[in-house]
């Protein structure tokens, strides 16, 4: 399994991912990416390929590691890829099990913009796909593929004594909580998020945003302005955290609206483990993460202020709604069944 290092902290969508197929496949023996003298998911086996933690984007040694192990020393017959497609990465991985004769198998787990060619950086003898929509994208340029949707381990719902000890404990009032998790940079999520708050009376806002670019600052900066403007003691800026799953749980509504998934998985991970925790989801319109509203499990909407909006509030007022989405979680995002995919396509491709 090529990927980032498989290891805490578990920030990050695509190692998530890894480590849940890992763990819970019924059959074959995955080996994963780590450090020397750290251990992978329960019954994987890490190889040692990388002297660093991990980072959001690697660096040129450790995707330099990660290709000599692949030139000189897997004996694996079958290499599944975990990343987005881009030109450099591919034309590696094309080269390498080329060279080495071995089967290829790659997960997309986020897609690259409009305006990169698909066809020109898929290599793999079979690509899975997380959503409907990205699955429509290969279609549409002639390119095969599966779709498996992506899992989570199931979180429990947290006690609303748990709840409410949390906010005491991080000042955050007894009104309406708004979690915004996505990121500052990229598809205006975050800003949508803040205005539709302005709108709203006696509503809160958390921003857990991670910065993964250089114009993230700027953006930040930006957003703050606007925040201490508009809603002054009522935004609070956690950036990267890990009491991630205490702040969902915390949160009447998680709300991503951005129009742009770059860099996250097409279902990002973290509306899904708000979702198992029964909390009221709202996503945009036309992305691939408003396949999660489906049958009512979430709530898409249009990517305008006021939409967004009205969004919040019908999350806020919908008594049922967390319950709709733990229970799609629970059907459709199990990792033994995601895991018993995988291993059916590991079946083929081994012949």
């Amino acid at each position: 399994m090529v990927s980032k290092p498989v290891e805490a902290p578990w920030n990050d969508s695509s190692k998530n991912l890894v480590r849940d197929v890992a763990a819970h496949l019924p059959r074959h023996q995955p080996l994963v990416m780590g450090r020397g003298g750290l251990f992978g998911p329960p019954r994987a086996g890490t190889v040692p390929v990388y002297s660093e933690r991990s980072r959001f984007a690697p660096s040129l040694a450790s995707s330099a590691r990660v290709l000599l192990h692949l030139l000189l020393r897997s004996r694996a017959p079958l290499w599944h890829f975990f990343f987005a497609p881009n030109p450099k990465t591919s034309a590696a991985g094309r080269a390498a099990s080329r060279l080495r004769r071995v089967r290829t198998l790659h997960t997309i787990c986020s897609a690259p913009r409009r305006s990169q060619a698909l066809r020109r950086i898929l290599f793999a003898d079979c690509n899975v796909v997380l959503s409907a929509h990205t699955e429509a994208r290969l279609a549409a340029e002639g390119i095969a593929s599966r779709r498996i949707p992506p899992a989570i381990p199931l979180l429990d719902v947290p006690a609303k004594e748990s709840r409410d000890s949390f906010r005491r404990k991080h000042d955050l009032s007894e009104s309406p909580l708004v979690v915004y998790p996505g990121d500052l940079e990229f598809g205006g999520g975050a800003s949508l998020v803040l205005r539709a708050a302005a709108e709203l009376s006696d509503v809160q806002v958390v921003m857990a945003c991670r910065r993964k670019t250089p114009e993230a600052e700027a953006a930040a900066a930006t957003l703050q302005r606007f925040a201490d403007a508009n809603l002054p003691g009522r935004v609070q800026w956690w950036g990267e955290t890990r009491k991630i799953h205490q702040l969902l749980g915390a949160a009447d509504v998680v709300a991503l609206p951005s129009t742009d998934l770059y860099a996250k998985m097409d279902y990002p991970l973290v509306l899904l483990e708000a979702m198992a925790m029964e909390r009221g989801v709202v996503v945009a319109q036309g992305t691939p993460a408003a396949e999660l509203a489906q049958g009512g499990a979430a709530i898409a909407c249009a990517a305008t202020e006021d939409d967004v909006g009205h969004a919040i509030l019908a999350a806020f007022e919908d008594a049922e709604l967390g319950t709709r989405a733990r229970a799609r979680v629970i059907r459709d995002h199990d990792p033994r069944g995601m895991a018993a995919a995988y291993a059916d396509l590991y079946d083929e491709l081994l012949g």
